[in-house]
């Protein structure tokens, strides 16, 4: 019988823009990292420095994030010599990823307790900086070349009959609920303050119906770019730059560990769930791992007292919302990452620490966060508060 896990606290940065003057670039990755390890210790006691292992999700593992990020941050934290460290990479769910390898670690009883995350420094190391043959292989068979998550987001509207009109509602939805989030101190409960960032800096207040309107498609010349890939097929460009989150630096940690820390636990996990998907269907395998961890767990969307649905574009949280039926009153409460920002590979830690203020804020009893990335890639997570 597995042994239950919770998620004793679960903390995370504000996003800072991925620029050299942006709130968190001056700070390395690792010390984004340690700041985190630091801030649950001060909440959580001396447990958090005695880990099993430091499991983190990084997605571009080059350049400041090389070397292996997470034996670099271990080491930069303090953590004993004893402590394993993993550097993970599924993309956009890296960091979901390393938090539900830590909940199989505690469950099958080859760990104690564990810190798991994500980090993504996007102004230290830049997307596609890894500089991957896969990216730009035209030798590979169509169907297994590299496509830019927003080319995938304009072929997903395209093929989902998706319009303009309702990618443009969602990040609406999205600044607005982030703007009024920034002044509710109970959605932000475990948000650390980092380096001189106290808030997200990536929020656009001014941003309108109007002005959502006129934003022209900002992606349509990918398509001649990689027409292999498409196999010729082309596709009204609707996704703009208002339509994807921001480019961003941030990162997020979770203190995983069986019964009897010490410490009284935020929540218990009652299921994870990853699935792969079809590349040319990207961005859709958060919607599958989303229905297994769901069966897993005997629970339905409408048993979620909160949702945190990451917005890989507008187009993935338009289709949940058109498709699944959950009340968009609980989902992504405080806004989402068409208006905060996604630093990849910290993505699926920094939305479960959202999950579990949100479900504070409430008084919930279930949440779900669900992680979707491009190729096919994708993670979801059900936790029961405590």
């Amino acid at each position: 019988m597995p042994h239950p896990v919770y998620l004793y606290d679960a903390v995370r940065t504000p996003r800072g823009k991925a620029r050299p003057d942006g709130g968190l670039a001056a700070l390395s990755p690792q010390e984004l990292v340690r700041s985190q390890a630091a801030a649950l210790a001060a909440r959580c006691g001396e447990i958090v420095a005695t880990p099993d292992a430091l499991l983190l999700g990084c997605v571009t593992q080059a350049g400041a994030q090389g070397g292996h990020i997470a034996l670099v941050s271990k080491l930069h934290a303090g953590l004993p010599d004893s402590t394993a460290a993993h550097s993970i990479n599924n993309y956009c769910a890296s960091g979901l990823s390393a938090i539900g390898q830590a909940v199989a670690k505690v469950a099958s009883g080859e760990a104690t307790h564990i810190l798991a995350g994500g980090i993504e420094s996007m102004s230290a190391s830049q997307f596609l900086g890894d500089r991957a043959d896969f990216y730009a292989n035209d030798a590979l068979p169509p169907r297994a070349r590299f496509v830019p998550p927003v080319l995938g987001a304009d072929r997903l509207a395209h093929a989902e009959g998706i319009a303009r009109g309702e990618l443009d509602a969602v990040a609406l939805a999205s600044q607005q609920k982030a703007g009024a989030a920034e002044n509710d101190a109970a959605l932000q409960k475990s948000r650390i303050a980092t380096g001189t960032l106290t808030g997200e800096e990536c929020i656009r207040p001014q941003t309108s119906v109007e002005s959502l309107a006129a934003a022209p498609p900002a992606f349509g010349e990918l398509q001649t770019q990689y027409a292999g890939a498409l196999e010729g097929a082309t596709f009204e460009p609707l996704h703009s730059i208002a339509h994807a989150p921001p480019i961003c630096d941030g990162a997020g940690l979770a203190l995983v560990g069986g019964e009897g820390l010490g410490p009284s636990p935020r929540a218990r996990v009652i299921a994870f769930a990853e699935s792969g998907g079809d590349p040319a269907a990207s961005l859709t395998a958060g919607f599958a791992a989303m229905d297994k961890v769901l069966a897993r767990a005997g629970l339905t969307l409408d048993d979620m007292d909160r949702i945190e649905f990451m917005e890989a574009f507008a187009v993935t949280i338009a289709k949940f919302l058109r498709d699944r039926g959950a009340d968009p009153a609980r989902v992504n409460v405080s806004g989402g990452h068409l208006a905060k920002g996604h630093p990849m590979g910290a993505s699926g830690a920094i939305l479960t620490s959202t999950l579990l203020d949100a479900l504070d804020a409430c008084g919930g009893r279930y949440g779900l966060v669900v992680l979707t990335g491009a190729m096919g890639v994708g993670a979801a997570m059900i936790v029961e508060r405590q």
